[in-house]
């Protein structure tokens, strides 16, 4: 069967081709799948689709009229899917129900030292042979205390680092992780977790219930020198809310890996066209914040699992197979 990948990254390609090589065929596209490009899928039994796409109603319409009926995301998070649309069109929906967990809490503690030690600031300015130290003054982590909003897979990584810099643990989810209570953790309420944090770290899905976990009422129970750290979901942040705590001077530094409005801008050129999204350009231009565009997961190790992964879920969709990764049981074709 031939296969055919959206919003494929140069470097994911041939990874993707030598998985599926032996097996299927697979054409590797470097466009989004959005309303304009679904009707490329045509005639396509099977399609992979990346994070950023585009599986809202009317999208999940086309590629069902055109004959597709199973969608593999090549991701955890599926906050991009209609399921219900999915599941009355008859479509198989599978994601990837998890890969390296350090991938992305490593990547959330570059995010944290970066900003508390003003490495951006400091490579511009050395690049400038600029040499001064002021205003690159950061502080010690040892001692101080990290606040982890969700404790599963990733959370539990980001914690296990936390402890290494010897420091002191507050967890809030919906269960305790006991490999985190070992560690020292100390699961409070998330009002105390954000009064008392010198660094916090979001590691929970976005779901209705997390949307806007940290809004302004949040923000405003956080230290004024704390550290905001977000590598799950953008709409886990009320920007705007961001944004007017950082213009009135708060927060020691934030680190953003994931944007709300980061559909149609991440993982895309935009260095020669006006980007139009004010929250946006005035959050890039605080000097004590740091955005990356949704890399957390970005590791040979993560991307191995989740093309691996991709490869099991269209054969268990061929074989007729459920697995943990399943979100719509469509059966499978003829």
């Amino acid at each position: 069967m031939e296969i055919l990948a959206f919003g494929v990254q140069s470097d994911e390609k041939p990874l993707i081709e030598k998985a599926f090589a032996g097996k299927h065929e697979v054409r590797c596209l470097d466009v989004f799948l959005n309303q304009d490009t679904a009707p490329i899928a045509a005639g396509y039994e099977a399609i992979s689709t990346s994070v950023n796409a585009d599986l809202g109603g009317k999208v999940l319409q086309t590629l069902a009229a055109g004959g597709t009926q199973m969608i593999a995301q090549r991701s955890t998070g599926f906050n991009n899917i209609d399921l219900d649309v999915a599941e009355r069109l008859a479509l198989r929906v599978s994601r990837v129900s998890w890969y390296s967990p350090y991938s992305v809490a490593e990547f959330a503690w570059t995010l944290a030292m970066a900003v508390n030690r003003r490495v951006v600031r400091a490579t511009i300015r050395t690049r400038d042979f600029d040499f001064r130290l002021d205003g690159l003054l950061g502080r010690d982590m040892h001692g101080r205390t990290a606040g982890i909003i969700g404790t599963g897979k990733i959370g539990e990584a980001f914690t296990r680092i936390a402890h290494g810099f010897g420091m002191n643990l507050l967890g809030w989810d919906v269960a305790e992780n006991p490999a985190c209570v070992e560690l020292g953790m100390r699961y409070v309420d998330k009002e105390q977790l954000l009064a008392e944090s010198d660094l916090i770290s979001l590691h929970v899905p976005l779901l209705p219930a997390t949307h806007h976990i940290i809004g302004r009422d949040a923000l405003a129970l956080m230290k004024h020198d704390a550290i905001l750290v977000n590598s799950s979901r953008g709409g886990l942040i009320d920007t705007e809310a961001l944004v007017g705590q950082l213009r009135a001077g708060r927060l020691l530094g934030v680190g953003l890996d994931v944007y709300e409005a980061e559909a149609g801008l991440f993982f895309l050129d935009k260095s020669l066209e006006g980007v139009d999204d004010d929250t946006l350009a005035r959050l890039v231009t605080f000097p004590n914040v740091l955005v990356t565009s949704h890399q957390a997961y970005y590791t040979e190790d993560a991307l191995g699992q989740i093309i691996a992964a991709t490869v099991q879920n269209v054969d268990d969709y061929l074989a007729g197979r459920r697995s943990e990764n399943v979100l719509v049981p469509a059966p499978p074709g003829p």
